[in-house]
């Protein structure tokens, strides 16, 4: 489209098939035509809102940024839409370098990864910061990071190396263990999984449900999304920003490494309506000087969500400017403070003051 941000596609076929290969939170298109001709990859990134789509060619939603058209009759679309336009994609088949091995499909590898870098910087950090890291957890996000951290009681903003070295002394001592046969320790991950494995098992829920939860279009998927969820978002439990301006999501206390000076804030539990009840009418003040507020109808959880992922957006944007501004140039000495301090030296070597 005319406002894509991803370059153009060198790419021309009468007749060609598409398959996708998916690692982290990046997904590799294949596009190779069924004659002759040479395969060509792209590469994408989501963004916040990024997804695919596919839909009648003459009807293509907002911000359908890149288009591929099946040569039915009438047409579809198979469409890259990005509402916020943080997504992107790039020519070529190679997977971003700083990116690590993927949560999901490359587990065994991701969790080396992560435990014999413990004593990287990276660590030095919170957890929940830690997590949002791609170098060591290729495709966690925010709302992952909540739901893992919630059911192991990890406070979020403990420190990462704290978490981490625990769980690899625990690793060592199981290996070294002479009673704990293979199916004896299978049985004990699974009853007690750590937070690495949580962190391939929770998306595996989200990717293995028959319903496609994460399509905001769709009121019933969005709705079971929402069901699954246990913590972000989810009525009662608190929030901070950490030092990225994310919001996390957590239960209970939040850490040593909890940023200073913010309040805590907690969502009130929504209780549901009985139905067979009359609905009172109250009057308040508020009401009587703003009708119009008064008349507003409390906001969804999706409103709420989409109102946190403004706040992040507006966020960035901001930090942004603070960088390029320009560095404030020294304040200019009044005219009057300058002959002060001219009479007071004159006066110092014996000299007489102007009148």
């Amino acid at each position: 489209s005319a406002v894509g941000r991803g370059p153009e596609v060198p790419f021309s076929s009468a007749a060609y098939g598409i398959t996708a290969t998916s690692r982290g939170k990046e997904l590799r298109l294949t596009l190779a035509p069924l004659g002759r001709g040479e395969p060509q990859h792209l590469v994408f990134r989501f963004g916040m809102s990024g997804s695919f789509r596919l839909c009648p060619a003459a009807q293509l939603p907002r911000h359908a940024h890149l288009r591929f058209l099946t040569g039915e009759s009438p047409p579809r679309a198979l469409c890259f839409v990005d509402a916020r336009r943080f997504g992107s994609w790039r020519l070529g088949d190679a997977w971003q370098p700083d990116r690590g091995p993927c949560v999901l499909t490359e587990y065994q590898a991701f969790r080396e990864n992560v435990l014999k870098n413990v004593d990287d910087k990276a660590f030095d950090k919170p957890i929940c910061e830690a997590l949002l890291n791609q170098k060591f957890f290729n495709g966690i996000g925010n709302y992952l990071r909540a739901e893992i951290l919630y059911r192991l009681k990890i406070p979020p903003f403990e420190k990462a190396r704290t978490v981490l070295e625990a769980l690899k002394f625990q690793e060592q001592a199981r290996k070294k263990d002479p009673s704990l046969t293979l199916s004896k320790k299978l049985k004990l991950m699974r009853e007690n999984p750590d937070l690495l494995e949580l962190c391939h098992t929770v998306p595996m829920e989200v990717i293995a449900t028959e319903k496609n939860l994460l399509d905001p279009d769709h009121s019933d998927n969005y709705a079971a999304f929402k069901n699954w969820l246990q913590c972000y978002l989810v009525p009662g439990m608190s929030s901070l920003r950490d030092r990225s301006g994310r919001t996390m999501w957590f239960q209970g206390e939040p850490g040593p490494m909890a940023p200073k000076g913010q309040t805590r804030c907690k969502k009130r539990t929504q209780l549901k309506a009985d139905p067979e009840a009359p609905t009172p009418k109250v009057t308040t003040r508020a009401s009587k000087r703003h009708p119009r507020a008064a008349a507003k109808p409390p906001k969804s959880a999706k409103e709420e969500e989409e109102e946190e992922v403004a706040d992040e957006s507006r966020n960035r944007r901001s930090r942004r400017r603070r960088k390029a501004a320009p560095a404030l140039s020294e304040p200019k000495m009044p005219v009057k403070a300058k002959r002060s301090l001219r009479t007071s030296a004159r006066r110092g070597r014996g000299e007489a003051g102007s009148p």
